[in-house]
């Protein structure tokens, strides 16, 4: 008994906890809105339940592995870093490539229940190596001067081209864009080259739309915002009917286990519940309060992914926690978003909450890696 508590005691001491019982709170009250989600259409399987589970252990022995990892060394690799980032996505055209809803953004086997998306690795390793990129450009001279602001901007720019290109998942492509703009905020990028980027990207889109150059489902996706009685029974009827669910709770819901759209034995009642639209089974189960902790939930991980980054010994640790932050950020957002069918849906799920062994897996390893950044922020006598 000694030795273990010894052992607890080592595991408390090397990693964060706070952060580590925040993004398990949120995974459990995720598997609890799974569970009811999947309770009447899938006939009572568990099997959502049991993967999401897994996938919570498997995560959380992630986290604590990677709390021992320097990212600044590890950053020091970045040539093999850039090479498994894109391996792992030119892997989606081989065989093991899966295609669903016109996205080849899934890799998997017949044996093998869980199918891996690269886009959700991919993002850990791009956050680590963009920071070492600020950084470096940071102490050649500053990013104020276009030579130093072009270069991580072609960074970014190849990532999401190239991931677009391979995978037509514009969704997870816009993650990148977004870290982005966060990191190269943190790190001091002059703020007018900020407005021109996210002017240029406005304007191409604008363009893009008035010449009718975008892809045929994204024009639906955007016209279903921008007019809800468009194609009600099309594009906008995953929206509709989530907005549906999310309008009959009210302040406490339904209750667990009685929503109507939820616990439908009809698939298409409420669209994807497990995944893009977990929010609205909280909303109609659980009412604006269950919506209001999951909120908070999230929020309280974003915040100390920030309070990590004023911590953080260096610049770059800095950079990957606010990197870490502005990942979860855009996901929130897009996610809540659609649901609220306030934007297109794009296939980004609720962090933590939604249904993806993959997903869950890769978000526990990224708070992971910050978790070892705040025990190296911590005073030696505190280590010890």
């Amino acid at each position: 008994m000694g030795r273990i508590r010894g052992i607890m005691g080592d595991i408390a001491r090397q990693t964060d906890l706070l952060l580590w019982s925040l993004c398990s709170a949120a995974t459990l009250y995720g598997i609890l809105l799974i569970l009811s989600a999947t309770h009447t259409v899938y006939h009572g399987s568990l099997k959502y339940v049991i993967v999401q589970g897994v996938g919570w252990c498997i995560g959380s022995v992630a986290y604590f592995l990677l709390s021992g990892i320097d990212v600044v060394e590890l950053s020091k690799k970045w040539k093999w870093l850039f090479g498994f980032n894109i391996g792992l996505i030119l892997l989606l055209l081989t065989p093991l490539g899966i295609v669903r809803n016109g996205n080849r953004a899934w890799l998997g086997v017949k044996w093998f229940p869980v199918n891996i998306q690269p886009a959700e690795i991919v993002k850990i390793t791009f956050i680590i190596l963009l920071a070492y990129q600020l950084v470096c450009l940071s102490e050649k001279g500053n990013l104020v001067r276009f030579s130093n602001v072009i270069q991580p901007t072609a960074h970014v720019m190849f990532m999401f081209c190239f991931y677009y290109v391979i995978s037509h998942d514009a969704g997870s492509g816009l993650v990148y864009l977004f870290v982005f703009v966060c990191m190269a905020f943190a790190a001091g990028l002059a703020r007018r080259w900020l407005a021109l980027g996210i002017g240029g990207v406005t304007v191409g889109l604008v363009a893009a739309w008035k010449l009718k150059l975008l892809r045929g489902d994204w024009y639906d996706r955007i016209m279903v915002i921008l007019d809800h009685s468009y194609q009600p029974r099309g594009k906008g009827w995953q929206q509709t009917r989530g907005m549906l669910a999310l309008g009959s709770g009210g302040l406490t819901g339904q209750g667990l286990f009685n929503g109507t759209q939820t616990q439908s034995p009809y698939r298409t009642s409420l669209p994807e519940r497990q995944t893009d639209f977990i929010f609205c089974v909280c909303g109609e189960e659980l009412g604006f309060i269950g919506c209001l902790v999951i909120i908070a939930i999230l929020l309280a991980i974003v915040v100390r992914c920030f309070v990590v980054a004023h911590d953080a010994n260096t610049k770059l640790e800095s950079l990957v926690c606010v990197g870490m932050a502005g990942m979860l950020i855009f996901q929130t957002i897009a996610n809540i978003g659609m649901c609220l069918f306030l934007l297109p849906v794009v296939g980004l799920t609720l962090p933590f909450f939604s249904y993806g062994g993959s997903s869950i897996v890769t978000l526990y390893a990224a708070m992971g890696i910050v978790s070892g950044i705040k025990k190296r922020s911590r005073p030696e006598w505190l280590m010890n």
